[in-house]
């Protein structure tokens, strides 16, 4: 029998052919579009400002003309500073903050006071949804991108926090061989080799290029019974088949295999009255060097992405796409956290949860078409697509195991084995399909820009918990599944261009995002919560100053349902949140010599649900209204081989848990670095030396009842040549 074609897909359909059949009628006077050709260090010479983005509905577009606010970290920061991680690039954007783990094996960060969800707001080039549980390598990336707010005309179903977006090296015109020592004053040592060649047919021009990408070396942070090792390998393939048809491809695949930092629980509260109010006392901050829990606590895991794309130059005034890819982890935790520890004594107990086996794996097609035309003077820039995306998961727990220890004076931990009382697997299949059409207006010679925009989206997700009793070998099943259907997301904007270099938007938007997983520790533990939706307002102004520092101001106002733990330890959504902020961004070159980064956020926000007496007119947990970076690299006059830089990085003081029974307080931390290009034996050399944390600043990360500390001072150095 045949099936109806859905009301989604007949729009699209009917909208792409009236548009096609618009356009062939008129007269282009238009520049032609062209092949979305992603540039390797197309910015001016060391400059930390980008000319271009891709991340969402804003692909290929000048920064300032995205009505959203977006921080760009090009990769001339990310070398400037000793990037390794995610959060170094996302420490010098405003709001961004590092949430419940120390980042010995990963970061969680929330920004704006929301956390970014691991599996679905990380993305490679723009597209693929890559999954944050390992420490995604930034060797191969030539800058990091961050679209804050609400994403979900272009992504779907993701928290309004903001999508960061990784885009990879590409192939270079020339070749390039560079090899990279680094080494930091704990011992660890590591090594990366970056390799770009062009080839193609004899005779004929070069069509095709290769980017490859090797690391690997040890891990050693300065913490307690920490060590272990990561290897990473990469590949990014062009072939620019003729002038109407472009293929990419990327690969990229890292394993890690270090001891996981024990973080810290919460106490219970006391002086609480029918579960409202009452306070919780931290205990005091251990020395940062201190690791409560074994070597043998290992966090051994392996992450494999893969990306293919092919774009197609119908005409000057189309162009198509299409997409695929897929993103899978696997890895074997044993999670360790210390409790219910005595704060005279100090005697506590050390949980450890056994997950030897756990699976993440995202699949996800896309297809675009993209056209440029006008009507009545007015030049359109239409976009068609069609995503889904399937995200599965697929979780082993053995259960918890426990150790008597001190909290003063840790005892050295055993290896324990797991309990074997039960056995839990919660495996989750969450489907998200879209259908998506948006419109970038431009009219007054380019004064005015509006972009209208609507997703239909169906969403299902479906999760069932498997617990095994393993001496009667008895299996009970709890399934819980939720489907929507027509979900639709809409974004408008306007914005007005004094100058080609200047702007000021407004912006509404819907945002959708899956319902949040329930951690280990409670009573629903692994399973996933309802889909949720939230609304953004935002207004802001940009402009490029002194020819080469691009300033952002902006001021936003989110609502989006909240998640919490209940007192009888259920993992729930049923509360709100209100997130109003004026934030500040600055990138790019005050003069030739003098390269800056400054962010800062003034964010209020409080939990609205008078259901709910425990948390109403709270602040969200792990939010600060403060936060604020600066970050100077300084090229000697004179001497432009010589550089010197500094930075500044400021979180305020913020509530452990939605209650706001404590909070912990605010900090400063500082970095220094110096980098000197040399030449010896007719090679070009790059020395540099990081200092992070100067003064060995303490403070603590949390959430989710959870603390950790972070690591001590670090003193990085690299050498890199090129052949």
């Amino acid at each position: 029998m045949t099936q109806p074609i859905p009301t989604s897909r007949r729009f699209s359909a009917l909208m792409l052919a009236s548009v096609c059949a618009l356009s062939a009628q008129t007269t282009p006077a238009l520049p032609p579009v062209r092949l979305e050709e992603f540039t390797v260090s197309g910015n001016k010479l060391e400059s930390y400002q980008a000319d271009r983005v891709q991340v969402g509905a804003f692909r290929d577009v000048d920064p300032v003309d995205v009505p959203l606010t977006v921080n760009v970290l090009t990769r001339e920061a990310l070398d400037a500073q000793s990037a390794r991680s995610v959060f170094d690039a996302l420490k010098n954007t405003a709001g961004a903050t590092r949430s419940q783990l120390s980042g010995s094996v990963y970061d969680n960060i929330a920004v704006r006071g929301i956390l970014v969800e691991n599996r679905g707001n990380y993305r490679l080039n723009g597209s693929l949804p890559i999954i944050n549980l390992i420490d995604l390598s930034l060797e191969n990336k030539e800058r990091v991108e961050v679209l804050k707010g609400g994403s979900s005309l272009y992504y779907g179903f993701v928290p309004p926090s903001g999508v960061i977006n990784l885009t990879t090296k590409r192939p270079l015109p020339q070749p390039l061989t560079s090899l990279t020592v680094n080494a930091n004053n704990y011992g660890a040592v590591s090594g990366h080799l970056d390799l770009s060649r062009r080839f193609g047919p004899a005779g004929a021009e070069k069509s095709m290029g290769l980017r490859l990408n090797f690391a690997g070396g040890n891990e050693e942070l300065g913490i307690d019974n920490y060590s272990g090792t990561r290897f990473f390998a990469a590949a990014a393939y062009d072939w620019k088949v003729n002038d109407k048809l472009l293929v990419r491809f990327d690969f990229e695949n890292l394993k890690k295999d270090v001891t996981e930092q024990t973080t810290i629980a919460l106490l219970p509260a006391v002086g609480a009255v029918g579960g409202v109010g009452g306070t919780i006392t931290l205990p005091p901050m251990p020395r940062l060097s201190r690791n409560f829990g074994g070597d043998w606590l290992k966090y051994d895991a392996n992450m494999a992405n893969v990306l293919a794309r092919a774009d197609y130059l119908i005409s000057p005034q189309w162009t198509v796409f299409i997409e695929a890819g897929r993103a899978k982890t696997y890895r074997n935790r044993l999670f360790s956290q210390l409790q219910n520890y005595n704060l005279t004594t100090g005697a506590a107990n050390l949980s450890i949860n056994f997950t030897p086996s756990q699976l993440y794996q995202n699949t996800n097609w896309r297809g675009e078409a993209f056209g440029r035309f006008l009507t009545a003077g007015v030049q359109h820039n239409l976009t068609l697509g069609a995503t889904t995306n399937a995200r599965q998961q697929d979780i082993y727990n053995l259960g918890n195991g426990t150790f008597a220890t001190n909290f003063y004076n840790p005892l050295p931990v055993p290896q324990l084995n797991p309990p074997t009382a039960t056995t839990t697997r919660t495996p989750n299949k969450i489907v998200d399909t879209g259908f998506y059409v948006y419109d970038r207006l431009v009219a007054f010679d380019d004064h005015l820009q509006i972009i209208g925009g609507l997703r239909s989206t169906d969403y299902s997700s479906h999760t069932t918990v498997y617990t095994t009793n393993n001496t009667t070998r008895v299996t009970t099943v709890a399934p819980t599944n939720y489907d929507v259907s027509n979900k639709v997301s809409p974004m408008l904007t306007a914005a007005w261009k004094p100058t080609r270099k200047s702007s000021l938007y407004v912006s509404y938007l819907k945002a959708l995002e899956a319902g949040a997983n329930a951690p280990n520790t409670t009573v629903n533990a692994g399973s996933v919560l309802p889909p949720l939706e939230s609304r953004q307002y935002e207004v802001g102004v940009k402009a490029e100053l002194f020819g080469g520092l691009l300033v952002q101001v902006g001021y936003f106002d989110i609502e989006r349902p909240s998640t919490f733990t209940t007192a009888a330890n259920l993992f729930t959504a049923n509360g709100k949140a209100t997130y109003q902020g004026t934030e500040l961004f600055a990138s790019g070159e005050i003069v030739p010599s003098l390269s800056l980064i400054a962010s800062g956020v003034i964010l209020d926000s409080e939990q609205t649900n008078a259901a709910n007496a425990a948390t109403f007119g709270r602040i969200p947990q792990g939010t600060a209204k403060y936060t604020g970076s600066l970050f100077l690299d300084w090229h000697v006059p004179g001497l432009p081989e010589l550089t010197f830089n500094g930075g500044a990085f400021y979180t305020g003081r913020r509530p452990m848990n939605d209650a706001n029974q404590a909070f912990i307080g605010g900090f400063t931390t500082f970095n220094a670095g110096a980098a000197y290009r040399f030449a010896a034996g007719g090679r070009s050399y790059r020395a540099r030396v990081t200092i992070e944390n100067i003064f060995e600043r303490a403070y603590w990360s949390a959430s989710n009842g959870f603390l950790a500390t972070n690591f001590p001072r670090q003193i990085k150095f690299s050498l890199t040549t090129n052949f």
